[in-house]
C-alpha cells in the first residue's frame, strides 16, 4: 500500500523528470536492463514460424487460478486480454481471471504486490520498473516479474477533433490529455513532446485522463487533443470517432528518427486510414505490449497462457488475434524469459533469453 501510496503522490517528481526525455539506460539489446527489442510483428504473422494449428503440443496439467490484469475498459489490454484468458480456461487446466486496470504501472504493482500474477505492460514501462526509473525512480526497481509474450504494437495516438491542430507543433498552447499521472502515456507524451522542443508543463495545459474520460472530454470540448497509446483501433477512439469527425496527429520523418535514437525502444509505425476511417494514413511511433508474470507463477500455467493465445489463433475472437506471430513474441531482449515460456518457445522452436 506504501508504494501504491507513492506511484500516486510521484506527480511532481514526474513533473521534474519531464524535462528529460527517455531516461535512463534504454538500449543494449543483450543486457537485462537495457532496451526492449524494436521488433515488430509482420502482417499475417510469421512465415517461419507460423502459430496455432495442429502442433502436436499439449497443455500442461495442474494448472491455478491466475489474475491477469489489463488496462482501462476502452482499452485494446482489456478487450484482448479477456479473449486469451477464456480461451485459455478453455485449452488448458489453467483459469485465468482478466480484470481491468489503470494500465502499465498499476500492473507492474500489482504483481509486485501479490495482487495479479500476470499483467500487461509498455515494453518502455516494463524497463523503467525492472530499473528503477522515471515513475519508479522513488519507489524503486521491481525485479520480480519475467516476460512471457510480446504480443502486439501499441501506437502512440495523438487525436484531436480541432481541424486546426495537423502537427505536433500546433498543440502548443492547447489543453492536452497526457494520460494517468506517471503512467506509461505519460511518458509516452513527454517523449514525443520533448523531441518537438515542448514542455509538458509551460508549452501546454496537460490533463491527466484515462482513454474514456479522455475521449469524452474531446466530445465536450474539454480539452483540444489527447495521447492515447494503445493498440489500433482502440474502443474509445472508436466510439468518439462514431459521432464525430476526428484526426490523428502524423509525426514527421526527421523526428520520429531522433525520437529513436534517443529512446530505442519506439519504432515507426502506421495507422492505416482505414482503422479509423480516416482520409489518409498517420505515421507515428509504436511500443510493444508484453505481458510478464510474476517468477513465481509455476511454469505449467505460464506454458498454458502461451498454449491459449497461440494454438488456436483463428478461434481468437479479436482483431489483435490477426497481429500474434511467434518470432515477435519472442523478441524481448531487455528483461528474461519465464521458465514457462522458455519452455512453450522451446517447443516451437525458438530459443529465448531466461531470466537470470
Amino acid at each position: 500500500m506504501k508504494k501504491k501510496l507513492a506511484i500516486a503522490l510521484s506527480l511532481a517528481m514526474v513533473m521534474t523528470m519531464a524535462l528529460t526525455a527517455c531516461g535512463g539506460d534504454n538500449g543494449g539489446a543483450s543486457s537485462n536492463k537495457g532496451g526492449s527489442s524494436s521488433a515488430q510483428p509482420p502482417a499475417g504473422g510469421s512465415s517461419t514460424s507460423q502459430p496455432g494449428g495442429d502442433s502436436g503440443l499439449a497443455p500442461k496439467d495442474g494448472g491455478t487460478n491466475l489474475t491477469f490484469t489489463t488496462g482501462g475498459e476502452a482499452g485494446t489490454y482489456y478487450g484482448f486480454g479477456s479473449v486469451i484468458a477464456g480461451k485459455v480456461g478453455d485449452l488448458t487446466s489453467t483459469t485465468v481471471t482478466a480484470i481491468s486496470s489503470g494500465g502499465s504501472a498499476q500492473n507492474i504493482q500489482s504483481l509486485e504486490d501479490g495482487d495479479a500474477q500476470l499483467g500487461f505492460v509498455q515494453s518502455d514501462v516494463m524497463v523503467y520498473a525492472f530499473n528503477g526509473e522515471r515513475t519508479f525512480a522513488e519507489t524503486g526497481a521491481s525485479t520480480g516479474f519475467s516476460t512471457v509474450a510480446n504480443l502486439y504494437m501499441e501506437q502512440v495516438q495523438i487525436v484531436t477533433v480541432d481541424p486546426s491542430i495537423k502537427t505536433v507543433d500546433d498543440l502548443k498552447g492547447k489543453k492536452v490529455s497526457v494520460g494517468a499521472a506517471g503512467s506509461g502515456v505519460f511518458f509516452n507524451a513527454v517523449d514525443v513532446l520533448s523531441v518537438y522542443g515542448l514542455d509538458v508543463e509551460k508549452d501546454i495545459t496537460p490533463t491527466y485522463q484515462n482513454f474514456n474520460d479522455s475521449a469524452e472530454a474531446l466530445k465536450d470540448a474539454q480539452i483540444d487533443a489527447a495521447f492515447v497509446v494503445a493498440g489500433a483501433p482502440t474502443t474509445a477512439v472508436t466510439d468518439l470517432a462514431s459521432g464525430r469527425d476526428i484526426s490523428l496527429v502524423a509525426l514527421d520523418d526527421e523526428h520520429i528518427t531522433a525520437l529513436i535514437e534517443a529512446c530505442p525502444y519506439y519504432s515507426k509505425n502506421i495507422i492505416s486510414k482505414d482503422v479509423y476511417n480516416l482520409a489518409e494514413d498517420t505515421t507515428t511511433v509504436a511500443v510493444g505490449a508484453v505481458v510478464v508474470a510474476r517468477d513465481d507463477v509455476s511454469e505449467a500455467d505460464v506454458y498454458n497462457f502461451l498454449y491459449g493465445t497461440f494454438e488456436d489463433i483463428a478461434n481468437l475472437s479479436h482483431g489483435k488475434a490477426a497481429e500474434l506471430d511467434l518470432d515477435f513474441a519472442a523478441s524481448v531482449t531487455s528483461i528474461g524469459y519465464h521458465p514457462g515460456a522458455v519452455a512453450y518457445f522451446a517447443d516451437k522452436g525458438l530459443t529465448v533469453p531466461a531470466k537470470g
